[in-house]
């Protein structure tokens, strides 16, 4: 029997450390990988399945989404040259999201490595700044370590590794024995002493405390909400955070920032100590920076990076709460916490603006109406893809975390095109959870092509289009800065004609009465299905006083409510049921 080669050895390497499946296009530099995947016999016979898609960044964005679902290593490939330049704007989103994600670039022939060959790049430079580790295979016998560690990368800092492979060195006889991933239990970092008691003696000198807590409270739910009962303290959150705080939390006073709601804004605005969680928030412009400030992570670099921080900890979030909380002191006064909930409750139940009339009977469908109507006809495991743009704003908004659903976006790298691919990958590491994706018209146009893997696949994904035939968001920019929007429109598209063509259930929806039952029929179809919501484009209209100097950057497209505390009327729910008002739980906010 011939000598096993690279490649063998390679996927046999993926195969122990679990891996079940690559996401990628076939292309010759990558035919002996691929062909190597081939003589596994899938995952049904405890190998690897290739899952071809239509284009290498949904590739990427599929590996992403899978490795986010299920906690574990996901991998991609692509060819050499155009096929793995294609991975990067996915590999982007993928390391920036904290996705364990191996991507394998294939290479030109490495004796023409520097000679200008056809469809010659240099991966192991361009991938660099998107990956935890990049590194290019030369020889056999290096081969077997390199990808050991590349594995070992991604998984233990928690984002990209990338590998580059000649193809004829994949073709090459292997050499060497592969060394075993090195597996450990999530550690814990305890912080210093001195630090929690520095931030302990703060909050019991505080009157007013507020918390602003991001995705890093993951798995600190209960010790968070434990703080904020004993120092009255309300809980903002931010986009990535909301699965994980928002559901049965008597202390939620909703989002500040370009995507805000409710009273987060002035919550942490008007305390004297605000405790930064978990959250490396971007936009400085919603910190305040005449509060003193805390801030808890367990990457040190990102302490005071955002704003300027009086109390740095050093430390993942459970580890910190637990020993910050024999230290603090129970607050007898709730009446910071009760007059943020109170303004809360306000904001959120105000009724002004286009939502005097009923949103059910207006047409074009208000895309926040829509969104609540998916809220309630979504399972409640669902797993939740969204695009960036106007559709991250419904899913901030309108669809309600409660412990098993997951919400994945491009929140960090804010790439269009994100929820279709996201959806694939996440629907195959979950093929008994209900996925939907929350597609704008723009992103899903961007890779329309994804359908076909959908309808190849058979994958029983739902897809809801928010179809306004517009970028809103940049729309909404162009607004905002004075500017006729321009560039922005598209031709009417029938994405439900187009999904029925390739074979997938295809429902148009201009009604807003037929809302709740095309949903239902959709999601209860068999397979793969599409609803094409007609929105309207201008649900948001900003009042004229806006200046484009009061927002810029990744979604110019808020209210003046926005900046002056967190949109209040452009939230106002489409129906009674309000979403965001705290409901009881085992802790009592006025006790």
């Amino acid at each position: 029997m011939a000598a096993k080669t690279v490649a063998d050895q390679l996927v046999s390497q993926l195969v122990e450390a679990g891996v079940r499946r690559i996401y990628g296009i076939v292309g010759d530099s990558l035919n002996p990988v691929v062909d190597a995947v081939r003589r596994t016999g899938g995952s049904s016979a405890g190998g690897i399945d290739w899952i071809h898609v239509r284009h290498e960044e949904a590739a990427a964005f599929a590996a992403a989404a899978e490795a986010q679902v299920t906690g574990e290593l996901a991998v991609c490939a692509g060819s050499c040259g155009p096929g793995n330049l294609h991975l990067i704007n996915g590999l982007y989103d993928a390391n920036r999201s904290g996705a364990p994600v191996l991507a394998i670039a294939s290479h030109i022939p490495s004796t023409q490595i520097g000679m200008s060959y056809f469809q010659e790049t240099h991966p192991d430079r361009l991938f660099v700044e998107c990956s935890r580790y990049t590194e290019m295979i030369s020889t056999p016998a290096q081969s077997p370590r390199v990808v050991q560690s590349a594995m070992q990368h991604a998984i233990a800092q928690s984002g990209v590794a990338v590998i580059t492979l000649p193809g004829d060195i994949a073709e090459e006889p292997a050499e060497g024995t592969p060394p075993p991933l090195a597996r450990t239990g999530a550690p814990s970092l305890v912080p210093a002493d001195a630090d929690v008691r520095a931030l302990a003696d703060a909050i019991n000198e505080a009157s007013a405390v507020a918390i602003f807590a991001g995705a890093g409270v993951r798995g600190a739910r209960e010790e968070l909400l434990a703080l904020a009962d004993t120092i009255g303290a309300p809980i903002g959150h931010t986009l990535r955070g909301k699965e994980w705080i928002q559901y049965d939390n008597p202390f939620d006073v909703g989002m500040t920032g370009l995507l805000g709601y409710g009273a987060a804004h002035d919550g942490i605005h008007d305390a004297d100590l605000l405790i930064l969680i978990g959250t490396d928030f971007p936009y400085d412009q919603f910190l305040p920076d005449d509060v003193r400030t805390a801030q808890i992570d367990v990457t040190a670099e990102t302490l005071g990076r955002r704003t300027g921080v009086d109390l740095p900890v050093h430390g993942d979030t459970r580890s910190v709460l637990r020993a910050l909380a024999p230290l603090v002191e129970r607050k007898t006064s709730r009446s910071f916490l009760e007059k943020s909930l109170d303004r809360h409750e306000k904001l959120m139940t105000k009724v002004v603006g286009a939502y005097t009339e009923p949103a059910k009977q207006r047409t074009p469908i208000h895309p926040e109406y829509a969104a609540s109507i998916l809220d309630d006809v979504a399972a409640e495991d669902a797993i939740f893809t969204a695009d960036t743009g106007m559709c991250n704003v419904w899913t901030a908004r309108y669809l309600e975390p409660n412990g098993r659903r997951r919400f994945l976006s491009s929140a960090l790298h804010g790439s269009m095109a994100n929820a279709l691919p996201h959806a694939i990958g996440a629907q195959f590491a979950a093929p008994g959870r209900q996925t939907v994706a929350m597609a704008g018209d723009g992103g899903l146009s961007m890779l329309l092509g994804e359908l076909i893997t959908v309808a190849m696949y058979k994958l029983p994904v739902k897809i809801v289009v928010f179809d306004n035939s517009t970028l809103g968001m940049v729309k909404l920019e162009m607004l905002v800065d004075g500017l006729p929007d321009f560039g922005v429109d598209v031709p009417s598209v029938d994405y439900a004609a187009v999904a029925t063509a390739l074979g997938l259930h295809g429902r148009r929806i201009e009604d807003p009465a037929d809302l709740e039952s095309g949903l239902r029929e959709a999601f209860e179809h068999d397979g793969p299905a599409l609803v094409d919501i007609v929105t309207d484009p201008n649900a948001l209209s900003l009042p004229p006083s806006i200046t484009g100097g009061q927002v810029r950057g990744f979604a110019l497209a808020m209210s003046k409510m926005v900046m002056n505390g967190g949109v209040a009327e452009a939230v106002q729910m489409a129906k009674s049921n309000l979403r965001n008002v705290p409901r009881p739980s085992q802790f009592s906010p006025r006790g």
